[in-house]
């Protein structure tokens, strides 16, 4: 099966492996850097910032990789990344400077901009409909098992090991440049573009052109919209489900360690990790030849009812129930949604709509943070109530979005 992958498929994925794997045992903590550096409203204020560079950096780097090329996007920002990480570890290297360490993530985020569109263009110019499942469900695995291994290493290495961390994250990025470089080849196909017609293409005016291109595509925009309802669930995750729990717990022993609110969170997070690790794989077997349609609706349900009897309850057993029912929700609807939406995108402008499709999660975030004031207000019973809401909306509206579009054509295959 990892045989049959196309090789630039490949390389993406040990790519997104390696990086994920060193950056989820730092980056999840910044938060917790810059409030000892800088003082918490600061913190939050800079934190802000980087989701912005990244959301406008990631339009800019859809438009660019469909008119200067996505391997060349994409070794233009993993260039970047390699600076930006040196930078990073030489800020820190001798004292702390939040600031220089501020200025190294803007870059890095700027970076991301940059990869993640081109990649994402890539692996869609490199398959078939028939293998998309798969990928999509290899490369959902690498991403699950880097950010586990990730979270353990930074639990244990981040407080006294920081600089080693950094290190690390500079020689992983390294190997990741050599390996996109090395093995990558461009599929952005046409005519190669001279410097002067790229310029041309990617001033403002083209840009906000390809974008408005995007916003008329109301089959897309529906779907998308779906998405970004689901995606306000699972950060909930971070925002009112966390608080709920600290609150309305009650301690208790579980395999003979106590077990506070925050550390049932812990242990509902780790659940959902192994799981997705552990399964995504034969589910993906499982897929092939059904209605894919059918399989992200269900998906969609399973996911939202789970979340709901998170954000609802406080009974341990139905916690666990529902860390594994939304697990299951989620390894039904990501490889099955990805191959949906790969079909909608018109070839010449997969960097557009997959950049715009990359912003879903940054405004499901900002629609999660309303969760917090929202659920002092109504409790939890009242918040399990919106998340099904959600949940049913976020169907309809993905299932609105590809009414018209074939129902997905049975995985035959995983050749790529």
């Amino acid at each position: 099966m990892w045989g049959t992958l196309h090789r630039n498929v490949k390389v993406r994925i040990i790519n997104s492996f390696l990086t994920r794997m060193v950056g989820g045992a730092i980056f999840p903590f910044m938060a917790i850097y810059f409030t000892q550096q800088l003082g918490a409203g600061l913190a939050g204020l800079l934190l802000i910032l980087l989701v912005a560079v990244q959301f406008l950096a990631g339009l800019y780097g859809g438009g660019l990789a469909d008119a200067w090329g996505r391997r060349r996007t994409l070794l233009a920002g993993e260039v970047l990344k390699v600076l930006a990480f040196a930078g990073l570890l030489l800020a820190n290297l001798w004292v702390p400077l939040p600031w220089w360490t501020f200025a190294a993530l803007v870059v890095i985020n700027v970076a991301n901009g940059l990869i993640n569109p081109a990649a994402e263009a890539m692996l869609v110019d490199v398959s078939t409909p028939e293998s998309r499942t798969f990928m999509y469900a290899v490369n959902y695995w690498a991403i699950n098992a880097s950010l586990l291994v990730g979270t353990l290493l930074g639990g244990w290495l981040y407080q006294d090991h920081f600089v080693a961390l950094l290190a690390g994250l500079l020689g992983m990025s390294f190997v990741t440049l050599f390996l996109a470089q090395r093995f990558m080849t461009e599929t952005l196909g046409g005519p190669r573009r001279t410097a002067s017609e790229v310029r041309e293409s990617m001033g403002w005016r083209p840009l906000l052109g390809s974008y408005a291109q995007v916003a008329r595509d109301r089959t897309y925009l529906l779907f998308l919209l779906g998405f970004v309802l689901l995606m306000s669930i699972e950060f909930g995750r971070q925002n009112f489900i966390p608080v709920h729990l600290a609150q309305a717990f009650t301690p208790q022993t579980f395999l003979g360690l106590p077990l506070t609110g925050v550390k049932a969170m812990s242990l509902l997070t780790a659940v959902n990790t192994i799981m997705i690790v552990a399964f995504t794989i034969p589910v993906s077997q499982w897929v092939k030849g059904r209605d894919l349609k059918r399989v992200m609706a269900w998906g969609f349900v399973l996911f939202a009812g789970g979340f709901a009897v998170l954000n609802g309850s406080v009974h341990l057993g139905a916690l666990i129930a529902g860390s594994v029912v939304l697990s299951v929700g989620e390894l039904l609807y990501v490889p099955t949604r990805q191959t949906l939406l790969a079909d909608l995108i018109p070839e010449g402008k997969r960097g557009a709509y997959l950049a715009v499709n990359g912003q879903v999660f940054t405004l499901g975030k900002w629609l999660a943070a309303l969760g917090v004031p929202l659920g002092a207000q109504i409790g939890g019973t009242g918040m399990m109530l919106v998340v099904l809401g959600l949940g049913v909306l976020a169907v309809l509206l993905s299932l609105t979005g590809l009414r018209g579009q074939p129902a997905g054509a049975p995985l035959a295959g995983e050749a790529a």
